[in-house]
């Protein structure tokens, strides 16, 4: 009698067999995959066209950019973030704690590390995918005046990782779905207070000191300085940042999985 050894999958191999299966899913419900796209292209089209009508233009890095122009970046890296967010927190939530999904998954060659890459490599490309959207309309609307703008989808990229691999690590200390106020309570004032619609320069220093903390601030002066070419060394500082977030959180989420999976 033969016995077969079944040699483990290597780490791109794996976390595509994820990617796939979520795509498979996904295919049959993509109208639910397509309406995170509509939230930030609203708020351009109300915000940053309608009350640009009576904004005149932002001074950022010495140069005057008109008010759309300065919410359409901002509005870019918000649309990374809310798309790695919902499948990062709501969605594995409810395959860990439910459907008990990963369980199965591990009864197969995969392994937690396999399970944790996949999960936030799909949750990055789902946020990726609206950020890829959105500028184009950006594009369209005449948004975008600097061939900077062709680096802004990559900075998406690392924003929809860091994104992703931070919101599953704080999933996985989820016990109900109360819990989920809790993103919800982050969440809203990092939208509003991240530099999105205005210059944190009209805040108190300590309050702008915070703030810059944060990693929407981070995603979204990358991008704004991408979109209208006025780069500084404040894009080396977001693209660091953003990066050992990310590091960060896929090495929690590995942990984290290994212990409610594993023990």
């Amino acid at each position: 009698m033969t016995t077969v050894q079944v040699q483990p999958l290597g780490p791109v191999r794996a976390a595509a067999l994820l990617v796939q299966r979520n795509y498979i899913v996904y295919r049959r419900n993509w109208k639910l995959f397509i309406t995170g796209f509509f939230e930030p292209f609203f708020y351009l089209l109300s915000i940053g066209i309608g009350v640009g009508q009576l904004i005149d233009s932002f001074e950022f890095n010495g140069r005057q950019v008109p008010y759309a122009e300065f919410v359409a970046p901002g509005m870019l890296a918000a649309s990374a973030l809310n798309g790695a967010l919902i499948d990062a927190t709501f969605n594995t939530y409810f395959k860990l704690r439910f459907v008990k999904l990963y369980d199965q998954i591990l009864a197969t060659p995969l392994t937690t590390r396999d399970v944790a890459r996949g999960e936030i490599a799909w949750s990055q490309l789902r946020g990726s995918a609206y950020a890829a959207a959105f500028l184009v309309i950006m594009t369209a609307m005449g948004l975008v005046h600097s061939w900077w703008a062709v680096l802004a989808f990559p900075a998406t990229v690392l924003i929809g990782f860091a994104s992703s691999a931070v919101c599953m690590a704080a999933t996985t200390y989820m016990k109900s779905w109360q819990d989920f106020d809790k993103i919800t309570l982050v969440q809203l004032p990092l939208f509003l207070f991240s530099g999105t619609f205005f210059p944190i320069s009209a805040f108190p220093t300590p309050v702008q000191w915070l703030v810059e903390c944060t990693p929407l601030y981070r995603g979204v002066v990358l991008c704004r300085e991408l979109t209208t070419g006025a780069l500084s060394w404040a894009s080396v500082v977001s693209v660091i940042y953003l990066l050992l977030m990310g590091l960060a959180g896929l090495l929690v989420v590995r942990r984290r999985l290994d212990q409610l999976l594993l023990t």
